[in-house]
């Protein structure tokens, strides 16, 4: 059985079937997804966006106990983050996927994203 970390774009994209067909058996996200997924509703443009996204976080709520941002993740982050960086690839908006990142590193698991 193969299992894998799914970043936050996958879940916002749960619903299409292709996303679905490309994932391992076992999927599992992390806190900092949660977060960006509890964000989302309080970023919304309208009324009709803030209550898609607000299902989308009750939906991954009931399906999934994150993995945590712990210090085996801080410490891989810190590898992550300089890698980008060697390679020109490094910018503070990418912060939330270097966390992501960095605990699929730490639970040794292959990261997921769209």
């Amino acid at each position: 059985m193969s299992a894998g970390l799914v970043d936050t774009s996958v879940i916002v994209d749960w619903d299409d079937p292709a996303v679905v067909k490309a994932l391992p058996d076992e999927v599992g996200v992390s806190t900092v997804t949660m977060a960006e997924l509890a964000a989302g509703p309080h970023l919304a443009s309208d009324s009709r966006d803030r209550a898609r996204r607000q299902a989308r976080l009750q939906e991954a709520e009931s399906l999934f106990e994150p993995i945590d941002f712990d210090r085996d993740a801080a410490r891989s982050f810190g590898v992550i983050v300089a890698a980008m960086a060697e390679v020109g690839r490094w910018h503070h908006s990418r912060f939330a996927d270097a966390m992501i990142a960095a605990v699929a590193h730490a639970s040794q698991l292959d990261l997921y994203t769209r």
